[in-house]
């Protein structure tokens, strides 16, 4: 899939600048740093999310007790 972004002119410098020293592509580099990144995102913005519906009440949440007893870890 392809995709355009706009990088700031010091970030997209500093990109060209570890390119070209290392022989590979901006592409692959971008590639790489999206691939670290998006567990980071995914991790923050999706609990953000279910955190909006624990304050509605929304989302159903239970305690460590509960959750000990429903795995069994007290027995």
């Amino acid at each position: 899939m392809a995709t355009s972004i706009r990088l700031p002119s010091g970030v997209e410098d500093r990109l060209n600048h570890l390119a070209s020293r290392t022989g590979r592509t901006k592409a692959y580099y971008l590639r790489e740093m999206i691939e670290r990144g998006i567990d980071e995102a995914e991790e923050y913005y999706l609990a953000a999310e279910t955190s909006e519906r624990v304050r509605k009440g929304e989302e159903r949440i239970y305690s460590t007790d509960q959750i000990r007893a429903d795995l069994g870890l007290d027995d």
